[in-house]
């Protein structure tokens, strides 16, 4: 699944206002997870994401939650009442996982520090399954 290639990235909105990418994160590790609101494995997987982030974030770790074709609306108040704090995108037209062959919910992309794809994982992760996969990449700059 692309790995090895440069990371695509495409400016959307973010909820909150604004827009962001995974381009404007370069320098940093970008784990991107598309996900939507009715897809039960992504709200299992929330909890582990947003400790993930809060525990890696000041070593280097950006999370962005990419929500798959629903509003800004339905995607803040999911992340609001589930107390995620990492970036949440909404790409309406679903650019991002159409462009990393995303084939179903959730699937979670790794970018280096370089601008290029580590990893793909389709399905649901634990923590320490994302510790184990972006524990490597945040030790070595």
């Amino acid at each position: 699944m692309l790995a090895g290639a440069p990371a695509i990235s495409f400016d959307i909105p973010r909820v909150g206002g604004g827009t962001d990418s995974v381009a404007s994160h370069r320098g940093s590790i970008v784990l991107m997870n598309f996900w939507a609101t009715w897809c039960p494995p992504c709200k299992e997987e929330m909890p582990a994401l947003e400790q993930l982030y809060r525990e890696e974030r000041g070593r280097g770790l950006v999370v962005l939650g990419i929500d798959q074709g629903e509003s800004p609306s339905t995607a803040g108040s999911f992340a609001r009442a589930h107390g995620v704090t990492f970036p949440i995108l909404v790409d309406a037209d679903q650019q991002y996982a159409s462009s990393y062959v995303s084939i179903g919910l959730p699937t979670t992309v790794i970018v280096g520090r370089d601008g290029h794809v580590v990893r793909g994982i389709d399905g649901a992760q634990t923590l320490d399954q994302f510790r184990a996969v972006v524990g490597p990449l945040l030790a070595s700059k």
